[in-house]
């Protein structure tokens, strides 16, 4: 705190308050010196009068307060990454590119459209460095509010008093120098012409200005100091076509019989002879006298004129090009003014025109000023010669140079003015000011720079005009309806004709006497000589009017004047008679008469005046009494006409005004009676006076006034108040100027009123006590007439000046003992004063209460004076009388008042809060030091529930300004003031938690601004406060946050395409998107102004807009005609075009510069938002591990919920980089917190999004999300030892992820591929479990190299383990394939029913670890078999699903299953394995989990199965199942469902006995092997499958359905089907033709001998119920070894095939690749044996099977019959004799082995055997209709015997 009050006494003592600004002459035309010197004292008037044209003014320094900004620093681009961009790298290339290519152009494309824009932003260097000591980021505030301007933000305020610019006297209209360069003539020019030029008004025919002279000599006669460069500076006020410059020449008086001037105006060409030329030069050597020669008229802003004269035209007018090019008063449209860089103007050929002037026409004798009418021009003679003119417009440069010091800093001009600053009290100047003249650049576009010329006076921004110009007086001065500020007092002569009786050669002198005592006596040196510079004369000379009658004389002779002049003082005008011939000497005048002009009389005529001519001067020749003695000439007739005109700024014309000053200067002195009634009645007559009169001596009355009221009695006092009332008000209203607060008494207060410099008591007690008891009357209630009303409406003029009037005491009373450096004290107000100040407020206060009320506007601008009253007060008077005034007028507002009041009293508070002193001003308790600051946070958070919403706007707006202004102000940059400042409006942040309804009610843009506001508070907060306001409570440390929240919210940078980003709306926390502005619904409200403003702006070649930001220049690419080049043109075009347009469209309308501006800024906004957020989180971690604040210590929401949605929002690239060691902390310090079940939603919420991050394309960012990855498995580590349960949550936001990344995209030839997001997901897994690339990627995101070190708290040890990470690296890497694969097969998904099943199954299986995701897609799997009608493989999906939840509940203990139980469904389906029961506990995350899987949902599933494999006729199945549903039955006692299920049972044996007693056997399928080789077939090339396909398919129907399905996929490719099913041999079939092989296999039988060589038939298995569980099948492959295709018995081989399939059928999928493949050969007599084996096996099968009853017989008949038909009936007997032929004979015999040969024999023996007891058997069975066919078997055996006999001979005995 002390240091903030030191610092605050620094600022005030580092200016003095108040500073002199000394007159500058308007002219140097006025010397009045001499005369002035008279004895002033007894014209107190008039020293009053000199006083205030003479006097330094004096300026307040504080009165509009002082404000300067740190220095801008640069934003730069953000950088916002989508997941396919990576813009960062695209930067670093270019710039790496621009860097090479050091090119200008290239720079300036650069500027516009480069990485990085520098906006206008206010932050030095030195501050940025500071604030990234402790800060993550910049202040958010600096990119909200990029074009923060004070004076701007100042000028909103109502009735905000703006600095008025000095009224240098008449500084408005143009200002032209006219130089004269040469003048030549046809004939010659020898001898030396002189010359005048003035303003005139050809409409009018008056003189403008006083005439401007200038001489030009013939060469012989130049001397070098000829001051011929002198300029003529005239003022033109409007251009307008009748002004223009008067231009007349005269020469010598022509010689007698000498050459006369007629030759310069002859027609034919002329030269001067040599003897002309001498006799010219040596007569204008000895003439003094001259005439008048030739005139003309130059229209300045005319076009239209060109006036011919003898056929010659005249110059167009000079300055219609250059100066009248606008009319505006600065002549704007002037498009070549050249401002060189040190702001003086430079010469420009183009600025400045030269005129020459042809159509000069020479003057006739007796030529008046009509004759310059003429419109024939008859009697002028045109003179063939030229003058050449420079005419200039000169910068009205008074006015800017005002204003460029008003807006520059005090400092710099204090330092320069110490050299002329005069009064002592002001020259006492702090040391350290003189260094301040670094701020000189402060104001770097105010074009003038002030010049401190070595002499001491000062040129302001006049830098153009020399000292030798000649400053035309203009005459308009005397008429315009402004205040006099300068001294001028003279009288100019215009002597016009004097008639004569004869003609003579007369001239006239011209002096100014005293008194008409003495005639030898000089006259008064008071006439102004021709030659500038030079001192004053005491007489002047008019031209000779050459042999005249009636002489015209075209003279102006100006007259300085006495200050005060008596009835005596005369001009006196001497006629003399010139003889023009050449004598010895030169020419002696000759007296002809006199006249005499009182100036009493006649010098405020302005009408001509006529005088008779005396002959003789008598003494005393002015007094009536000597009239009879003067001789008059021409008979005494009004002979001599003359003009004059007055110009006195001391003298008034009005009689009113001079008799009030009468009266005055009586009262001062005491000559008058004392109660000075005549000065009442000239008080009160001030009211009649013509109201120019009145503003031309406005400052000296208004002295004189204030004189009367600060000293005079109680009745003058009121009477002098009232006059000073009524004058106040007519110059208000009457004025041109008709702003609040008049231009005229603004100046006034501000500069001219100087308290009477010390010499008189201050003005405002008698101020203060004249008003105060006029407002007492009034609220006693007594009639104070209208006066009253016209005081409330000049209040502030009173008000001011009462300020000013303290403040200069207080400067005058503390000056001299003060010592240097230190600070001037407050003044404490006297008792009295300060009471009747007090009432005077009141009542003020009071009318400011009921006006509003009635609704009037008076009652606003009362109020805003009222502020700046006290605002004022604050910089001088005691802050605790201060306090006084602002408790009285807070106690009269208080509370919620009416919307006007309200108003009102935030206006006051604005005002009053703009005071530097603002936060220190004390309470009602001396110690407590920011009353104002605790009054504005109540007041402005009132406002926020005021049911008026421009109420609620402005109370926002007032704090966002304030924060502004205290972040941006130069003083307040070190930290201790920052932190003061953040402490001071803290409450604020108190205020909205504990009524956070009223923050919610707000509308976005407020709650924008608010939330700014909170943020910069909280930036530079000091932890200790943080901590103490999240000590409270639980809830509101939550409202902090949800606080927090809202920034995020309401600050997101949301590109175009942010479409990915949060996925599903679902998920994405923020329902409802803000409100979005006109522009930019994040910025501030002052930007969209800014964006207007600047719109209005053209951008020009380096055009600067009011507010000082350059624009660059416009790149020619950015314009194009959808793209207007003009800003204007392009607002214009967005309103009309789309009115209530989207802001996408707006934004698009804006000019590119701007849109990236604005794009710029919004970034920078966003970012800074979210760091000083991360920030906080950052400090609350901290607290929270230290467990001294109170917050939810079991969830920790408040860190959740903003890490979410940081994390769900698009962010900065700079963001990404500070989150992760932030992220790295908190998960350190309160990893156990964050990882437990009840944070089961944000776990999932990051890890979502960690794998969102992962799939980024810039490396920085998915670099950060695999640490952040890291970060989770380590937390997992040391708070579990495990990871399954991360595992579970990443496998699920995996799969969630996958919905919404696009993992495919399409080729050019319409297949799908895998996108990049895939592959970039895929290395960040690998990355994740890579333990050599770790260390560096730690490094690179700046976390520490132990940050993956995972410790418990009670073993030191590392747990982390590389080989667990790999696991779940690749569980999740499995999942991503299945679920890149399942897209990639979207195409042909309809297509290939069995790569769809199988990818569903794959996607099954990768998502195992999570019971959920595993059920959904085994239902998905379900659901495709059911529409293949793959009945079989649908159950076993069905089984599955019931297995993992009935697992589940076996693990739970829950339900009434036990491990036997699963056993048995493991035997149904063996993909129920034991592996899920353990994680599927661990998977209870939000949305997923063990909740669903109860007894209920198993029994569901097992009764789908059941009917599903009823569908597939696999009915032993069924039963199984069913037995496993009837222990839940029998648990709940459901008998109803008991009975069902028994009913089923009963069917499904039934059908199963059905099944097996079929004489066909039964099949549940058919099973074909299929080989696939061919590259085109991708990951199926050279693999083996074994399809199970429903029991109808034959061979040809599945060869025709693969080849479809293949086909479509081949592209152009050929598809061969190998027709036989002999082993392929890949490496030897075309490479690019595809070939599948298709064979049907048997299923082989648990029990089944594979290697005996007997033929399987399928009926001979034993037909029990077994389960029709295959994994093996096998078929046999008949071939030979000599290379036939087919041969004998002897040579036919078999090979026999095994194949192994990966599970067994009937499976979840319809094809299962074969994992082994084993065959066997058999020799062609094993074959053979094993043939008759078959058959004797299949006869014994059928005598020995048992049937129970006698009713079977028939069945067993017909198969007997079939068999025995097949094995002895002669016609078919070829298998057994062929057997016998082909080994028994011949050459075959001789190869088979002995133990062969007998194995043959044997066989053949017992088939035959068999035989014969079948026969005997089947004799038993028959009836009569089949004896015949016995017989046949009969006779067939028989002779099939005799055959065998032959080779085996053995076999009769044996039968």
């Amino acid at each position: 705190m002390g240091t903030f009050v030191s610092l605050m006494e620094n600022v005030l003592a580092g200016a003095l308050r108040f500073r002199r600004i000394p007159r500058q002459s308007f002219s140097s035309c006025f010397q009045m010196d001499p005369l002035l010197d008279e004895n002033l004292e007894q014209w107190p008037h008039l020293s009053e009068l000199v006083q205030s044209y003479r006097a330094d003014w004096v300026k307040d320094e504080y009165k509009y307060g002082h404000y300067e900004s740190v220095g801008p620093v640069t934003f730069h681009n953000q950088i916002f990454e989508g997941p396919d961009t990576d813009m960062e790298t695209e930067m670093d290339l270019a710039n790496a590119r621009r860097v090479k290519m050091q090119d200008s152009t290239e720079e300036e494309m650069a500027s516009t459209s480069g990485s990085h824009i520098s906006g206008a932003n206010f932050y030095d260097s030195s501050n940025a460095e500071i604030s990234k000591l402790c800060h993550f980021g910049e202040s958010p505030l600096p990119a909200y509010e990029p074009v923060f301007d004070w004076d701007n933000e100042r000028s909103m305020i109502f009735g905000q008093r703006i600095p008025a610019t000095n009224i240098f006297q008449y500084t408005s209209g143009l200002r032209i120098a006219v130089k004269v360069l040469s003048l030549s003539f046809q004939a010659g020019f020898v001898e030396p012409f002189y010359g005048t030029i003035c303003l005139y008004n050809r409409e009018r025919r008056e003189k403008l200005s006083e005439d401007f002279f200038f001489h030009v000599l013939p060469a012989e006669m130049q001397d070098t100091s000829s001051s011929i460069e002198a300029r003529g500076i005239f003022r033109v006020d409007v251009p307008s076509a009748s002004v223009c410059l008067l231009v007349q020449l005269e020469k010598p008086a022509t010689e007698e019989g000498g050459v006369t001037s007629s030759v310069y105006s002859r027609k034919e060409p002329v030269h001067l002879t040599e003897r002309e030329k001498q006799k010219l030069q040596v007569w204008s050597r000895i003439m003094p006298h001259r005439e008048s020669f030739a005139w003309a008229i130059i229209p300045l802003f005319d076009s239209s004129v060109t006036s011919a004269s003898g056929g010659s035209a005249s110059p167009s007018s000079p300055l219609i090009t250059s100066i009248s090019g606008s009319s505006s008063q600065e002549g704007a449209g002037e498009p070549a003014t050249k401002i060189t860089l040190d702001g003086k103007l430079g010469y420009s050929s183009r600025n400045s025109v030269v005129v020459e002037v042809s159509n000069l026409s020479k003057v006739k004798e007796g030529y008046t000023e009509e004759s310059l009418l003429d419109p024939k021009r008859k009697i002028h003679k045109p003179v063939k010669g030229i003058l050449r003119l420079e005419i200039e417009k000169l910068q009205s440069g008074l006015v800017d140079s005002e204003k460029s010091l008003e807006n520059r800093s005090v400092n710099c001009d204090m330092a320069g003015y110490q050299n002329f600053v005069s009064d002592p009290a002001f020259t006492k100047c702090p040391s350290h000011i003189t260094d301040g003249q670094q701020n000189i650049d402060l104001d770097s576009h105010s074009s003038d720079r002030i010049e401190l010329e070595r002499n001491g006076s000062m040129s302001h921004g006049l830098t153009d005009c020399v000292s030798n110009d000649f400053q035309a007086f203009d005459f308009r001065i005397t008429s315009r309806n402004e205040p006099f500020l300068q001294l001028f007092h003279c009288l100019y002569v215009y002597p016009l004709s004097v008639s004569m009786s004869r003609k003579r050669n007369l001239f006239i002198r011209v002096e100014l006497r005293k008194d008409d005592g003495d005639i030898r006596k000089p006259p008064l040196e008071a006439m102004h000589p021709r030659e500038p510079g030079t001192i004053l004369r005491k007489w002047a000379h008019t031209q000779v009017a050459v042999g005249a009658r009636l002489a015209c004389y075209h003279d102006e002779i100006k007259v300085s004047l006495p200050a005060i002049w008596t009835p005596m003082h005369h001009l006196l005008f001497t006629f003399f008679h010139v003889d023009l011939q050449t004598k010895i000497e030169a020419p002696k005048p000759v007296v002809i008469g006199y006249a005499s002009l009182p100036l009493s009389t006649y010098a405020q005529l302005k009408s001509e005046i006529s005088l008779p001519l005396m002959r003789e001067l008598v003494p005393h020749y002015l007094q009536d009494s000597s009239r009879d003695r003067v001789d008059y000439l021409e008979e005494g007739k009004n002979v001599f006409r003359l003009r004059l005109r007055l110009c006195s700024s001391l003298y008034p014309i009005s009689e009113r005004i001079r008799d009030f000053f009468l009266e005055y200067d009586r009262h001062i002195l005491r000559t008058s009676p004392p109660w000075g009634s005549e000065l009442l009645e000239a008080i009160n007559s001030l009211k009649n006076v013509d109201s120019t009169a009145l503003v031309q001596f406005l400052q000296p009355i208004l002295n004189m006034l204030l004189h009367l009221i600060g000293n005079g009695g109680e009745t003058l006092q009121v009477a002098a108040f009232r006059a000073m009332v009524n004058i106040l008000t007519r110059v208000q209203q009457e004025s041109v100027d008709d702003g609040e607060r008049n231009l005229f008494l603004v100046n006034y207060v501000d500069f001219a009123f100087d308290d009477f410099g010390g010499r008189q008591p201050p003005v405002y007690p008698g101020l203060s006590t004249v008003w105060g008891s006029l407002a007492r009357s009034k609220a006693k209630g007594y009639r104070v007439g209208p006066v009253y009303d016209d005081v409330l409406a000049m209040a502030w003029f009173f008000l001011e000046l009462i300020v000013k009037s303290m403040a200069l005491e207080q400067t005058r009373l503390f000056y001299h003992n003060l010592p240097s450096g230190e600070d001037v004290p407050p003044m404490q107000l006297k008792e009295g004063v300060f009471r009747c100040v007090m009432q005077l407020y009141d009542c003020l206060l009071t009318e400011v209460h009921e006006r509003c009320k009635k609704g009037l506007g008076l009652a606003r601008y009362l109020n805003s004076s009222l502020g700046f009253f006290c605002y004022d007060l604050l910089s001088i008077v005691e802050p605790r009388q201060v306090f006084e005034l602002v408790s009285l007028y807070l106690d009269k507002f208080s509370g919620v008042c009416q919307s006007v009041l309200h108003d009102c009293k935030l206006i006051f508070l604005q005002i009053l809060c703009d005071h530097d002193l603002f936060v220190e001003m004390p309470g009602r308790d001396p110690s407590d030091r920011n009353y104002l600051s605790s009054v504005l946070i109540q007041e402005i958070f009132l406002t926020w529930d005021h049911e008026d919403l421009s109420m609620r706007a402005k109370a926002a707006r007032m704090l966002v300004v304030l924060l502004c202004k205290h972040e941006f102000d130069v003083r307040y940059q070190k930290l201790e003031d920052k932190l003061y400042i953040a402490q001071l409006y803290f409450p604020l942040v108190g205020q909205i938690l504990d009524e956070m309804p009223v923050f919610y009610n707000l509308n976005s843009i407020e709650k924008r601004e608010i939330l700014i506001a909170i943020l910069q508070i909280i930036r530079n907060l000091d932890d200790a406060s943080l901590i103490k306001a999240w000590q409270q409570s639980i809830a509101r440390t939550r409202l902090f946050f949800k606080l927090l929240e809202e920034c995020l919210i309401h600050f997101e940078q949301r590109g175009p395409d942010d479409s990915m980003l949060m996925g599903s709306s679902s998920r994405s926390p923020l329902g409802d998107k803000p409100f979005i502005a006109k522009y930019s619904d994040r910025l501030s409200p002052a930007i969209n102004q800014y964006l207007l403003e600047a719109a209005r702006q053209e951008v020009g070649p380096q055009g600067t807009p009011e507010n000082g930001y350059l624009w660059q220049r416009v790149n020619s690419q950015l314009s194009s005609p959808s793209q207007p080049y003009s800003l204007r043109e392009a607002l214009a075009q967005a309103q009309s075009s789309r009115i209530g347009a989207s802001t996408q469209a707006l934004r698009e309308s804006l000019h590119p510069i701007l849109r990236q501006k604005l794009e710029l800024w919004e970034e920078n906004l966003s970012g800074a938002v979210s760091l000083q957020v991360l920030e906080i989180i950052h400090k609350f971690s901290g607290a929270v591990a230290s467990h001294t604040i109170a917050t939810d210590y079991g969830k920790l929401d408040c860190i959740t919920s903003i890490f979410m949605i940081v994390f769900s929002h698009s962010q900065p690239l700079s963001f990404w980089k500070a989150l992760f060691p932030v992220f790295n902390s908190v998960f350190e310090l309160h990893g156990a917190t964050l990882m437990a079940r009840e944070n089961d939603r944000f776990l999932k919420q990051i890890t979502f999004h960690l794998l969102r991050l992962a799939v980024f394309r810039n490396e920085n960012i998915r670099k950060r999300a695999v640490i952040g990855l890291q970060i989770l498995v380590r937390s997992s580590f040391s708070y579990f030892m495990q990871t399954a349960r991360l595992r579970v949550v990443l496998t699920i936001t995996l799969s969630e992820l996958m919905s919404e990344v696009q993992v495919t995209h399409m080729k050019s030839d319409g297949t799908l591929e895998q996108s990049g997001e895939a592959c970039r997901l895929r290395k960040s897994l690998e990355e994740m479990a890579d333990e050599s690339k770790s260390l560096n990627i730690l490094r690179e995101c700046d976390l520490p190299e132990k940050a993956l070190v995972a410790t418990r708290e009670q073993l030191s040890e590392n747990c982390w383990s590389w080989s667990e990470v790999k696991a779940l690296s690749d569980s999740l890497l499995l999942a991503l394939d299945a679920s890149l694969e399942h897209a990639l097969l979207a195409s042909v998904m309809t297509l290939d029913r069995y790569a769809a099943a199988e990818s569903f199954y794959k996607l099954a299986m990768a998502f195992a670890p999570v019971p959920d995701l595993h059920i959904m897609w085994l239902l998905h799997l379900c659901d495709a078999h059911q529409e293949m009608q793959s009945w079989a493989e649908a159950a076993q999906c069905a089984v599955a699903v019931a297995g993992v939840v009935m697992q589940a509940l076996v693990s739970r203990n829950d339900g009434v299953w036990s491990l036997d139980h699963v056993c048995a469904l493991r035997k149904i389906c063996p993909m129920v394995s034991g592996e899920i029961a353990s994680e599927a506990s661990a998977a209870e995350v939000e949305g997923y989990g063990a909740s669903k899987l109860t007894v209920d949902s198993a029994v569901k599933y097992l009764q789908l199965a059941n009917k599903l494999f009823s569908q597939a006729d696999l009915h032993h199945f069924c039963a199984s199942i069913l037995e496993l549903v009837i222990p839940v039955y029998k648990s709940r006692r459901a008998y109803g469902q008991l009975a069902k299920c028994h009913t089923m049972l009963t069917n499904i044996y039934e059908s199963i006995l059905e099944q097996e007693s079929s004489p066909i056997p039964f099949a549940d399928a058919t099973y074909y092997r299929v080989g696939f080789y061919g590259e085109k077939f991708g990951k199926l090339d050279r693999k083996e499958y074994v399809y199970r396909e429903p029991r109808d398919v034959r061979l040809g129907d599945i060869m025709e359905k693969l080849s479809h399905i293949y086909e479509s996929r081949m592209d152009g490719a050929t598809l061969h089907v190998i027709p036989d099913s002999r082993q392929v041999k890949a490496d030897e079939l075309q490479p690019e033709v595809c070939y599948l092989q298709i064979t049907a296999v048997d299923p082989v039988m648990e029990d089944e001998d594979l290697g005996s060589r007997r033929e399987r038939i399928f009926s001979l298995s034993t037909g029990s119920v077994r389960a029709r569980v295959f994994d093996r099948f096998l078929f046999d492959t008949p071939f030979t070894k000599n290379g036939k295709t087919q041969g004998g018995l002897e040579d036919q081989w078999k090979r026999r095939t095994v194949l192994q399939t990966e599970g067994s059928f009937p499976a979840l999928v319809n094809r299962l690749q074969v994992t082994k493949s084993e065959s066997l050969e058999f020799s062609p007599v094993e074959n053979a044996i094993g043939m008759i084996e078959t058959r004797t096996a299949a006869l014994r099968n059928e005598l020995e099977e048992p049937r129970s009853t006698e009713g079977d017989q028939l069945p067993r008949l017909q198969s007997l019959q079939r068999i025995l038909q097949g094995s002895v009936a002669v016609q078919v007997n070829s298998g057994v004799l062929s057997v016998c032929t082909a080994f028994l004979s011949g050459e075959p015999a001789t190869r088979l082995r002995s133990q062969e040969l007998q194995q043959l024999i044997a066989a053949l023996l017992e088939f035959m055997a068999v035989c014969k007891r079948a026969i005997r058997v089947h004799f038993r069975l028959i009836g009569e209709e089949d004896q015949e066919f016995h017989t046949q078997l009969v006779n067939g055996f028989q002779s099939l015997t005799a055959e065998l006999s032959h080779y085996i001979p053995a076999i009769l005995s044996e039968l």
